[in-house]
């Protein structure tokens, strides 16, 4: 085909044709032409396109597959926060949740969408001009990883989208891998001599965060969208099931198994249906998901924390099945916390050979009368996760499990981390050990992502991937050798050319990273607090800290006694910092840290601020403004704002339908303060 023109007419017949098979294929699970008559259409496509490579474009169906792998994931911003579900677990909590939101917009009818929690990976697909140009996962529900060429691989999303869309919108959905393609999936690996996957969920999850988007182009992956996140430039319907024909109307893959229900009983009910019938689901559900039906009423309810009060997810009960418990195992979990781990006699519980499974801390394991050897019940929770229910029966020593016999070290004496040998402490009134070295090998990657953090150190470039190659690669310059991360120290020895060597790193890349990680020596004292990764040392506690101690010199030679002078800083916390700043390995990170040039110094302000040493408490609800903002001013003014009532707290902000703080409040001699006084307060100052 000689002609230009008529090359160009005969591509665009062909994006037609097969952007209409594959909608009717992956979409609709409708076919009307066999597997060879696309793959002939596309190979058509293809030697037309490289024939007049001018021709192709982004959203043309061969540019699917075989796009360049990825050097690296780059941070997308989500303008509207992808949060995350409260749930519950029986009726009477889904009659609570419907309660509260009766009392917040008063009594009136609510339709409900009913739509099936798939256990996958929650992703946000963005259309501009029509054409799909972003994809990025939940992250934090704030800031996603940009994942585009691996989604652009998945033929269910569409690519672009008809004249009739809005220009720019944004779409929410979950990406999936079908049960059938987990189990033919895992069977290939096992075959290759490769592990096997846990689940269709860590499936897809790492389906679709592969570096090279070829490969997730091989795995079977599946989407459905649930929700519309944001549009501009034309009226969107006024209820989300409507938005949902709409988008089905513009060639998402909406759920067929959805259904829109007009009362609390309904919505049972459908729940009861599918927890009958969720073993015949094409896909791994672990409950449904209500969403209020009205937007306006969905807009009136608001968000709380990460989490809108307008949906609830209604979790399906767990599977069970019994088997041997062989050992009890001791982890290191990424936060330093020991995990005791049941070793067990494998079984197969839901589709799923189960190997190991939780048994969550010390008490709980004492609680349950478990030992080992026993016969226990094992609970698939949420069809995913396995832990220990109880025992069957009791075939073990009935010797009592301790925590600290496990893992006690007799040439330090003491109970030492099964990982690094540090320190293990349980701090009072918790009931988990951790181990307090912060340079302990299995709690590194998370303490070096906490450390770069935005509200930490704040060096732009150190994330999860970058994290993962500082724990990997010899690009930390210790002498005259080169080695892996050991501490977060380490991040001011990275060795700028060993790092500009690194696969996807290049010139510039590497220089914003240095340039950043040399920024972040100036970092305040309260944000280098923060950073070290304390337990129970929060941004705000850091900001107290830093009102007493001046440096870190100061703070590391605190007592216990000392710290608890601080308003709201009790025994718990006071302790964790003290076992913190003991370890010896601890010190040597603080050495290195002012080795490398961070050793600030609080600035002493003359005058504090009105509310300095205040703790407020707030219950029920405030007519001048919400909660977050009475908190927000309370915190502006240099006062405290807590959830829970201690005997530090020297008021008790009282609003409308308040709880039982009320009556804690009294016995503990707290004074009480109704908004008319609290406003006097503010208005004072």
């Amino acid at each position: 085909m000689a002609d230009p023109e008529a090359a160009q007419n005969r591509i665009n017949e062909l994006r037609e044709l097969i952007s209409r098979h594959s909608y009717l294929y992956y979409t609709l699970d409708s076919p009307e032409i066999s597997d060879a008559e696309y793959d002939a259409l596309i190979r058509e496509l293809e030697r037309l396109e490289e024939q007049y490579p001018r021709l192709v474009t982004p959203d043309s169906p061969t540019q699917r597959v075989g796009a360049t792998p990825l050097t690296a994931f780059g941070v997308v911003e989500h303008p509207v926060p992808l949060l995350s579900l409260a749930d519950v677990i029986n009726y009477e909590e889904l009659q609570a949740w419907y309660g509260r939101i009766n009392r917040l917009i008063g009594e009136q009818k609510m339709d409900f969408a009913c739509e099936h929690k798939i256990d996958g990976l929650a992703i946000s697909l963005t259309y501009i001009d029509r054409q799909f140009t972003t994809g990025a996962t939940r992250g934090d529900g704030f800031h996603g990883e940009n994942i585009t060429l691996n989604l652009r691989t998945i033929r269910s999303i569409p690519l672009s989208v008809p004249k009739d869309a809005p220009p720019r919108f944004e779409v929410r959905g979950e990406v999936y891998l079908p049960v059938a393609g987990f189990n033919k999936l895992n069977r290939e690996r096992e075959a290759d001599g490769l592990s096997v996957f846990a689940n269709p969920r860590n499936a897809a999850a790492g389906s679709v965060r592969q570096l090279d988007p070829r490969i997730t182009a091989k795995r079977p992956l599946d989407i459905y969208v649930y929700a519309l996140g944001w549009a501009e430039g034309k009226a969107m319907p006024e209820t989300h099931w409507e938005t949902m024909e709409y988008l089905k109307s513009l060639g998402f893959k909406i759920n067929p198994r959805n259904r829109l229900v007009h009362n609390l009983q309904e919505a049972e009910e459908y729940y009861q249906e599918w927890v009958t019938q969720r073993e015949e689901l094409p896909y791994e559900a672990d409950g449904v998901v209500f969403k209020v039906n009205s937007l306006a009423l969905q807009h009136q309810l608001g968000d709380v924390g990460r989490e809108p009060r307008w949906a609830i997810a209604y979790k399906f009960p767990p599977v069970e099945g019994t088997t041997l418990l062989k050992e009890i195992g001791i982890s290191v979990g990424r936060t330093g916390t020991l995990n005791p781990v049941a070793i067990l006699e494998p079984v197969y519980i839901g589709g799923v050979t189960i190997r190991t499974a939780a048994l969550h801390n010390e008490d709980d394991i004492r609680r349950k009368n478990i030992h080992e050897g026993d016969t226990v019940f094992i609970r698939r929770a949420g069809q995913v996760i396995p832990e220990v229910v109880g025992p069957a029966q009791h075939t073990g020593d009935n010797k009592e499990f301790s925590l600290l016999e496990k893992v006690f070290d007799k040439e330090k004496d003491r109970p030492a981390c099964p990982v690094c040998g540090g320190e293990v402490i349980r701090p009072e009134g918790e009931v988990m050990y951790y181990c307090t070295n912060a340079a302990c090998p299995a709690q590194l990657q998370e303490r070096l992502e906490h450390f770069a953090s935005r509200g930490a150190m704040d060096i732009r470039g150190i994330g999860e991937s970058m994290a993962e190659t500082l724990i990997k690669e010899d690009i930390i310059k210790d002498g005259d050798v080169y080695r892996p991360a050991k501490d977060v120290s380490d991040i001011y020895t990275i060795d700028r050319e060993k790092l500009s060597q690194l696969e996807g790193k290049g010139e510039k890349s590497t220089d914003k990273l240095i340039t950043a990680i040399i920024d972040s020596k100036n970092r305040p004292l309260t944000r280098v607090i923060y950073a070290l990764g304390i337990r129970h040392v929060g941004e705000e506690t850091a900001a107290l800290l830093v009102q007493k101690y001046h440096s870190l010199d100061e703070l590391v030679g605190a007592s216990v006694n000392d710290l608890m002078t601080i308003p709201s800083i009790g025994p718990k916390i006071a302790e964790s910092i003290v076992a913190f700043f003991r370890q010896e390995e601890n010190q040597a990170i603080i050495r290195k840290l002012k080795e490398s040039g961070i050793n600030p110094v609080a600035e002493v302000q003359a005058n504090t601020l009105p509310l300095t040493g205040i703790e407020f408490v707030i219950t029920g609800t405030l007519q001048s403004f919400s909660r977050e903002e009475a908190q927000e001013k309370i915190k502006a003014l240099g006062g405290t704002a807590k959830d829970n009532l201690t005997k530090k707290t020297t008021y008790l902000v009282v609003g409308a339908e308040p709880g039982s703080k009320v009556a804690k409040a009294q016995a503990l001699g707290i004074k009480q303060l109704n908004e008319e006084e609290f406003l006097k307060i503010l208005e004072q100052i």
